[in-house]
């Protein structure tokens, strides 16, 4: 199930109950305790996957500390966090908890019947999932009261933004190609695959040597749009394929790649021209980077609220 709310911890349980047996205390947090029982709870998952990867002992036990020592620190600030909603007495009323449940639904198109499925599966009942959007909720109200209200992004700000990124604002860049293609038989063997590479890099040096690209691949290309003369048509930069985009690096209109070596077989690709989208103005784009700045100063700031509320409070971890 998609969750709408991001958050450093909130995939973790709240703190086990007094009636659940609580095995020994492993890390005292102010007034509260974390036990093995919340531990074990949400590392037993994790040692199961990394258990059954097979790794050398030495480096499975390295990765197991490594998950326990960072589980603590998430069960830490977890209870930081809780303990700051008790003090600012946030609340989460049943009609938000409603709402959220709404939101998940109609984000992935669920029924009643497909959600109720989906909790299932995922070993919820609909009210522990109550419960853990409750948590979700009030983290993020109190990340709103302590983090997100207090940031300011100014004109300035997004200005200086658009100016030192450049790249992010062009317009797209888009080549119109052409190509030459000489099949390749899936059975063929080194010597016919060689024969057809010469094939293509001797109508290659015709090329260079000034004749049309199109006309030859009108007389050779072994495509349909050999009689139009290999035209492909335009396309943007980030959706050609990884090995045509390493091709087509620094070409300028009038270029040819080398010949490519491709799963449909021996490929020629030609630029005929390369045209460029307009940019975004600062106007245009304003909206987009405050929202780009917002996310990145909240992150950073929550950070630092997190480790100012550690500083400040009675932190006890028992090994």
């Amino acid at each position: 199930l998609i969750i709408l709310w991001t958050f450093a911890a909130t995939a973790l349980p709240r703190a086990a109950s007094a009636s659940e047996t609580v095995d020994r205390i492993v890390a005292v947090v102010n007034d509260d305790i974390i036990s093995l029982f919340e531990l074990n709870k949400v590392y037993r998952p994790y040692e199961e996957r990394i258990k059954s990867i097979g790794y050398p002992p030495q480096k499975e036990e390295e990765m197991l500390y490594k998950v326990r020592e960072d589980l603590i620190n998430q069960l830490i600030e977890q209870k930081l966090t809780d303990q700051q909603t008790d003090q600012a007495q946030i609340t989460v009323s049943e009609a938000e908890i409603d709402s959220a449940i709404e939101r998940i639904k109609q984000a992935n198109y669920y029924s009643d019947e497909q959600m109720l499925e989906g909790l299932k599966r995922e070993g919820f009942t609909m009210a522990e999932y109550r419960d853990r959007l409750r948590e979700q909720i009030l983290r993020t109200k109190l990340v709103n009261r302590e983090v997100k209200s207090k940031i300011v992004i100014t004109e300035e700000d997004i200005r200086d933004y658009y100016q030192n990124h450049p790249e992010e604002f062009q317009g797209e860049q888009k080549y119109h190609l052409r190509n030459i293609l000489l099949r390749v038989s899936p059975y063929a063997d080194d010597e016919e695959k060689a024969e057809i590479q010469d094939r293509l890099k001797a109508i290659r040096s015709r090329i260079e040597a000034g004749e049309s690209f199109a006309e030859m691949a009108r007389r050779h290309s072994e495509i349909s749009l050999a009689k139009e003369g290999g035209d492909l048509g335009f396309f943007t930069f980030e959706s050609l394929a990884p090995h045509l985009k390493s091709a087509l690096e620094g070409l300028a209109a009038g270029d040819m790649t080398p010949v490519l070596d491709t799963e449909q077989g021996m490929q020629l690709f030609y630029v005929e021209e390369i045209q460029r989208e307009a940019g975004k103005t600062l106007e245009e784009a304003m909206a987009e980077i405050q929202e780009k700045l917002y996310n990145e100063i909240v992150d950073e700031r929550f950070q630092s609220w997190l480790s100012e509320l550690r500083e400040n409070s009675h932190i006890k971890i028992i090994r």
